[in-house]
């Protein structure tokens, strides 16, 4: 029996950072994809991983980050890649977000940077504002740059269902990406990977059999 709903929130409750992306490596002639790429790349131990887990300050992230770019034959200083981040909330997934916390316990598991403002790295007071009662719906919010541990790391996971007080098998885990649910999924969560914003919520319908509207 489901007890809680597990979200990812940049790519999920917000568009997807990986527009912005694409639209600066367009921007920038860059290849596309070509930030994804170093992203994944090294994917435990490169500037990304270190920076989201609190390892870096943003300085050594806007070095490293370079560094890795350099490498892979364009320079991108880390801090523009940070700017690119916060993304547009989804009003239809915040909508959902309520009608769900109205029947299970609700958590946010994000992986996130000490930049901008709050767990959601507003770049503006205004963002930030709207992120903040977002953010202020959920029972729980876990962020890696708190933690010191991210997704796909198994114990982000645990950690969450362990201040839940619930088992990963009455859990469902929302992401937009497919490594972060691979690990999910082996605890015994159900997992739903948000493709867009119509087909995770006809996906969450059938998973949890609440009408959304």
């Amino acid at each position: 029996m489901i007890q809680a709903i597990l979200w990812d929130f940049g790519g999920v409750l917000t568009t997807s950072p990986f527009e912005a992306f694409n639209r600066y490596e367009a921007e920038k002639g860059l290849p596309r994809d070509f930030i994804r790429q170093i992203n994944a790349t090294n994917p435990e131990t490169n500037a990304w991983a270190q920076f989201e887990s609190n390892q870096v300050t943003l300085d050594e992230f806007d070095d490293l980050f370079a560094e890795e770019s350099t490498a892979r034959g364009h320079r991108i200083p880390g801090r523009q890649v940070i700017e690119l981040l916060s993304g547009h909330i989804r009003p239809r997934m915040v909508s959902v977000l309520e009608h769900c916390k109205a029947h299970y316990q609700v958590a946010c598991i994000t992986n996130n940077v000490r930049s901008g403002q709050g767990p959601g790295m507003a770049r503006s007071s205004e963002r930030a504002s709207q992120i903040a009662e977002v953010m202020a719906l959920f029972d729980l919010v876990v962020e890696s740059s708190q933690e010191g541990i991210r997704k796909p790391n198994p114990q982000i996971y645990q950690l969450t269902c362990e201040r839940l007080g619930v088992s990963p098998e009455a859990a469902v885990f929302l992401d937009d990406l497919g490594i972060n649910l691979k690990p999910a999924r082996a605890l015994g969560m159900q997992t739903i990977k948000v493709l867009d914003e119509n087909q995770a919520i006809v996906d969450l319908a059938s998973v949890t059999g609440l009408q959304f509207p």
